[in-house]
């Protein structure tokens, strides 16, 4: 499907974010299911069918996974990262969609927000919280 074609109709938006990685999502009404992520087929983005299936659950939950085309840009961070950052945005825009998405999805987890980040390196350590070896003599 060319990217004119969905520009001119209707979506729902939806931002997701987990750890470094950030999510717009873009839910077109009355589609077929095509899902394109930075402009690449869904399958061909994620290598691993695990990451896909977990992008992609809020639909799942919901059984509205051939109901609409799906616009995805997604930045920063890994696979897993991006796939979760994904499934939050994923389920915001179910939200805007229909507010009695919200309790369902709320009930199943997915409109939380994973505060978890990387913790800044700390001075006198190796790491976050890694210290030098220690040494009795």
């Amino acid at each position: 499907m060319s990217e004119n074609k969905l520009t001119t109709k209707e979506y729902f938006q939806g931002l997701g974010r987990r750890k470094a990685a950030i999510a717009q999502v873009r839910l077109y009404a009355e589609g077929t299911g095509e899902t394109t992520i930075n402009g690449k087929q869904a399958d061909v983005f994620f290598p691993y069918f695990e990451f896909k299936d977990q992008a992609f659950s809020p639909l799942k939950i919901l059984g509205l996974e051939k109901k609409f085309d799906m616009s995805v840009k997604v930045a920063g961070g890994g696979y897993r990262g991006q796939a979760e950052a994904i499934k939050l945005g994923v389920a915001r825009a179910l939200v805007v969609f229909n507010e009695e998405n919200k309790k369902v999805l709320r009930a199943s987890g997915f409109l939380s927000r994973d505060p978890r980040i990387k913790e800044r390196k700390k001075p006198g350590l190796k790491r976050a919280r890694r210290a030098p070896q220690w040494a009795k003599r």
